[in-house]
């Protein structure tokens, strides 16, 4: 059977591209990111890449849904690769491997290009390889990655292109930065009918956002409303009084609780408390931020105060939410 009537390549590719995997890492970002070097080997019928997985030790390893992905070699043996992909763990700031964190800085040191999904780069930050460039990485985890590394520039853009690095928010994020690594090597029809075949009709590029807009995410239509929305999420530190956010919106006081009351069927202070406590509880189970700082980032002024919502809110405290 020809080896590429399916896209599997397993030698003689023009690239080899390297997959790194950690236990409980996402198994949506990896496939997105590599089931589109199968399809362009498919497609164009010629053996352009081939993979090969990395785990540790060689060793098999389990993904955070609990399915098995088999390695082909261990750190010790991977080869030199035309691009290293590295997938992160679900908590990354509990990662504390020094022999991969030197293997990365080696590899580095290379004209090896390495990318990093979702939490990979926080592994790709550990390692020095993003000192000076722009990056990004999932929304959930942008908190614990600004804290651990201030002095870096991240973004929450779907995924960024700095020099010879490439980092991505995950999920379906990593199909839109793989297409640009196929148009980069083979052209935009190449790329657009990878993505045709992925029934992925829109590729995005690297500056489009992470998140859906929130007319799409909240059902919102009412442009004032919109943009008070937008005021909200973008002040969660410091947060502002209804009065302020009318003001800022260019409507009465009372104007702007009918709207919250007519769409969202709620308070705008109710709305904005419960924005705070749901990017609390994120911070709390995907960061290693203390909880006093969480408090603080999202604009409780006090630890009482906070596990006193919190607890009112979800039922359980702060320190308890942590602990599951």
């Amino acid at each position: 059977m020809n080896q590429i009537e399916y896209g599997r390549v397993h030698v003689g590719a023009d690239r080899t591209i390297g997959f790194y995997l950690v236990d409980s890492f996402n198994m949506l970002p990896f496939i997105s990111a590599l089931e589109p070097l199968r399809i362009a080997n498919r497609l164009s019928k010629k053996p352009l890449y081939q993979w090969r997985i990395i785990s540790d030790d060689g060793q098999q390893v389990t993904s955070s849904s609990g399915m098995i992905q088999t390695a082909d070699m261990s750190i010790a043996d991977a080869q030199e690769f035309a691009m290293l992909v590295v997938s992160g763990p679900f908590h990354p700031e509990n990662f504390a491997n020094e022999s991969v964190i030197k293997w990365l800085h080696d590899v580095g040191e290379t004209d090896t290009v390495i990318a990093g999904l979702e939490t990979g780069c926080h592994l790709l930050a550990q390692a020095g390889l993003l000192e000076g460039l722009q990056c990004t990485t999932h929304w959930e985890n942008m908190g614990d990655f600004k804290e651990a590394w201030p002095e870096y520039k991240v973004t929450s853009d779907v995924y960024e292109v700095d020099q010879r690095r490439l980092t991505c928010s995950g999920g379906a994020a990593s199909m839109d930065m793989m297409l640009y690594v196929i148009e980069q090597h083979h052209g935009h029809e190449l790329a657009a009918s990878v993505a045709d075949s992925m029934i992925h009709p829109h590729i995005r590029n690297a500056g489009e956002p992470q998140r859906m807009d929130i007319k799409s995410r909240t059902g919102v239509t009412h442009p004032d409303l919109i943009e008070c929305i937008e005021l909200i999420e973008a002040n969660i530190e410091q947060p502002l009084t209804p009065a302020e956010l009318a003001d800022l919106v260019g409507i009465s006081k009372r104007q702007l609780e009918r709207l919250f009351r007519r769409y969202l069927n709620t308070t705008p202070a109710r709305y904005y408390l419960t924005l705070r406590l749901e990017t609390a509880r994120r911070m709390l189970e995907k960061s290693s931020m203390k909880i006093i700082d969480v408090a603080v980032a999202c604009g409780f002024k006090s630890a009482g105060h906070f596990s006193s919502r919190y607890y009112s809110s979800f039922g359980v405290t702060p320190r308890d939410s942590r602990k599951t």
